[in-house]
């Protein structure tokens, strides 16, 4: 186990599956406690007896982050077991498919009430009771929030899950200029597609259809790990003078997207000197 981390106590919202399940084993293997949070609690355990040969202490939470009770019951749990909170990774959320798929002519109310109650309104609540507990603690602290590469572009038939990643792009932009006199960082990162329990269903799709499952500059879907390196990088000392911002980790996709590949390399002069 390396030391990175070591001693500190992180919350992790949606820390069941995917993304907030790698972000939970990366920080642990660098020697971080951790407060598992998660809609589904058996999803949750699973993760906590994945951590469990890493020596660190691990509380599970079962809650809803669109309901401002629960984020506020994880915080005190996790205060209550592990005895502070260093950083809190605002990760939970829901895609297109959850019932918000569809554009500005098709989408209803009701889905895209939802996908903007877990979305955006849920890291609104998970940071709120995670930065008054570190102004509370008085040493300052970190809040990831997981937005994506959806907050820089639009897609056809989706309205409400670009919107609300767009949001809380910007909300961390807010929250770090309000934070700041407290040291408490604020970030958010922007993972281009990763391959997940949420995405598997769209990846297979492409598949059936004869598509590459991804089209970023670097020619593979991206791994929870990939983004847990980066949480890994803002929970640390070593961003102490980043906040504000977002990392992409995404391939390049935002840099631009590949229609074509071409794997053979044409003739050039300076290839052969």
């Amino acid at each position: 186990m390396a030391d990175r981390l070591n001693g500190k106590v992180a919350l992790v919202t949606g820390s069941g599956s995917g993304i907030g399940r790698g972000i939970c084993m990366r920080f642990a293997e660098e020697g971080a406690h951790i407060c598992a949070m998660d809609l589904n609690r058996g999803n949750a355990e699973e993760t906590s007896r994945r951590l469990g040969s890493l020596g660190i202490k691990v509380h599970v939470v079962e809650g809803d982050v669109s309901r401002r009770e629960d984020c506020e019951r994880s915080v005190r749990e996790c205060v209550e077991t592990l005895g502070r909170l260093d950083i809190c990774c605002a990760n939970a959320g829901i895609g297109g498919g959850a019932g918000g798929a569809g554009g500005v002519l098709d989408l209803s109310e009701e889905s895209w009430a939802r996908v903007i109650a877990v979305n955006q309104t849920g890291v609104f609540l998970t940071c709120q009771a995670a930065a008054r507990q570190m102004v509370r603690q008085g040493q300052g602290g970190k809040l990831i929030i997981t937005s994506s590469v959806a907050s820089e572009r639009g897609s056809r038939q989706s309205l409400a899950y670009p919107a609300s990643k767009a949001a809380v792009r910007h909300m961390a932009k807010v929250m770090a200029v309000d934070l700041a006199e407290h040291r408490i960082n604020v970030n958010a990162i922007g993972p281009g597609l990763v391959e997940t329990p949420l995405t598997e269903a769209g990846i297979a799709r492409r598949a059936e259809l004869g598509q590459e499952a991804t089209n970023n500059p670097w020619g593979r879907l991206g791994q929870p790990r990939d983004v847990a390196n980066v949480a890994l990088f803002l929970a640390s000392d070593e961003s102490e003078f980043v906040t504000g911002g977002i990392i992409f980790p995404d391939g390049g996709s935002v840099a631009g997207q590949i229609r074509e590949r071409r794997y053979d390399l044409p003739d050039r002069p300076w290839l052969r000197q």
